[in-house]
């Protein structure tokens, strides 16, 4: 009986692999075989051809079309406990059946619904804190990382436990230099930062400050590893991905830890570090609670010394962060407004072809800077940088906000200091507001703050301006156009 079993699974398996080479790999033709349930019968009870049984699954479920028969005939909880084995060979191919099987199945929504009703998670947890050697880490790993991709996944790994899981790998491993251990520890940061990835599960290891990897956040920050150090960021600035998580953070002094780490980074550092703690900074930064205390806390100074970087995504990162801090704070703006070593590192960015994320947010931040100071000086400090113009060019971005934030600084720039009337001639300030208005594609608002900047410039009385009455005027703007008309009117 014994033999006639194995002769039977030997003969499914030959089937199989005849049907893998000849890449005649229909759904339909497998399933009228009666072969899914076969193999679960195999894994479960057929040692001898286990491992052949999940090598074959693993090439089964590369194609989209199989995973939905593999997950029916529950083959994914037929092949967990096999991570338990001491075999090599049935560790690696039982770990890739698994993977492949899970690995993005959008088209049957898989872990949403079969996975996720599982203990799948539950039993992978416990065999990678059984797991000791670096392969086995790995490839549960490996296979978590693929089932990670589903938020409801993500939860019950948490709830079971994995991330502390990981943090343990990482305390055991991080003082290694062996490659093996270094290649486990990327893994289980990895996943981590996976997990942080979605709200429920960031939530639940977040715990009000009080969860593990949280916890473990400032180590990893201080420490030597630039993978740990990475971590943490990363950590942080997913964490902050909620204002209450960002205010708790600011108050527990993360703050500190970030500049700290982004110190040490300043010169031949680490571009992938310094990105991170950046934009965990900028994150932190969005409530309007936090602004107040990081100021206080020196990072509008301690972040500057980042504006010699030649690293495009740190510039980036960099420039964001400092016009989230400033937005509503007038004496910070007015401070780094006229700060020359930024404003004519801003101009030199306006500039900055090979990378327009870098262009956009360096002409931000320059109207940021004009917005929120409403100072003489500042518009002085940009006038003499030759940073008006510009301004001038981002009223024709394409970008919507962008548009507005440059309509409303020059606004407030000509109200407030009439020198600068000469740069907005010399830019050709005029010719862009005329073609904004003329454009039907040009929002309303893109045309009321237009509008708005014309009457500031006719309100200095020395504005020569040639404006054509061909503009058609949205409704909203009736009000915009009244006081421009009359204003018009009184120029001629």
């Amino acid at each position: 009986m014994k033999a006639n079993t194995v002769n039977k699974s030997n003969s499914l398996l030959l089937l199989l692999t005849f049907f893998i080479i000849a890449e005649q790999r229909s759904s339909g033709l497998l399933t009228d075989t009666g072969i899914f349930p076969t193999l679960a019968q195999i894994l479960k009870g057929n040692p001898s051809c286990a491992v052949k049984a999940a090598q074959v699954i693993a090439e089964i479920a590369k194609n989209e079309e199989m995973k939905k028969p593999c997950i029916d005939a529950g083959l994914v909880l037929a092949l967990v406990p096999l991570l338990e084995s001491t075999d090599q060979e049935m560790l690696l191919h039982a770990g890739r059946a698994i993977g492949h099987i899970c690995y993005e199945n959008s088209k049957y929504s898989i872990s949403k619904e079969a996975l996720s009703k599982t203990k799948v998670a539950e039993h992978l947890v416990k065999q990678l804190r059984r797991a000791e050697n670096h392969q086995r880490i790995e490839t549960i790993i490996e296979v978590l990382q693929m089932l990670a991709e589903n938020d409801a996944l993500k939860v019950q790994m948490v709830e079971a436990g994995v991330h502390e899981a990981l943090s343990e790998i990482l305390l055991r491993l991080q003082g290694s230099s062996q490659a093996e251990d270094l290649c486990s520890v990327k893994a289980a940061s990895n996943l981590i930062v996976s997990l942080l990835l979605g709200d429920e599960s960031m939530q639940k290891m977040f715990a009000n400050g009080c969860g593990i990897i949280y916890q473990k956040v400032g180590t990893w920050l201080a420490s030597n590893h630039p993978q740990l150090q990475l971590t943490g960021a990363l950590a942080v600035a997913n964490f902050a991905r909620n204002d209450g998580n960002c205010v708790r953070m600011v108050q527990l002094g993360v703050v500190l830890q970030l500049l700290d780490l982004l110190e040490q980074h300043v010169d031949n550092g680490d571009v992938s570090v310094q990105h991170a703690a950046l934009s965990a900074l900028r994150n932190l930064a969005i409530p309007v609670a936090n602004k107040v205390q990081m100021l206080e806390e020196g990072v509008a100074e301690r972040i500057q010394m980042l504006l010699r970087s030649e690293m495009a995504p740190v510039q980036f990162k960099l420039l964001g962060t400092l016009r989230m801090l400033i937005d509503g704070q007038a004496d910070t703006a007015e401070m780094l407004g006229q700060d020359p070593l930024l404003i004519n590192r801003l101009v030199q960015w306006c500039d900055a072809q090979e990378h327009a994320g870098v262009r956009g947010e360096a002409n931000r931040l320059l109207a940021s800077l004009l917005r929120h100071s409403r100072s003489q000086e500042v518009v002085k400090a940009i006038q003499q940088a030759q940073g008006v113009k510009h301004l001038v060019s981002m009223t024709t971005s394409e970008h919507v906000i962008m548009q507005n934030e440059a309509l409303i600084a020059l606004a407030i720039a000509s109200a407030i200091n009439l020198v600068i009337k000469d740069s907005l001639k010399e830019s050709r300030l005029v010719q862009s507001l005329h073609k904004l208005l003329q454009d039907e594609c040009t929002g309303p608002e893109v045309k009321y703050n237009s509008m708005g900047l014309l009457c500031s410039l006719l309100n200095s009385g020395n504005f020569t301006l040639y404006f054509q009455p061909v503009v058609r005027l949205h409704p909203n703007n009736k009000v915009a156009a009244a006081r421009l008309g009359g204003l018009f009117l009184s120029v001629r």
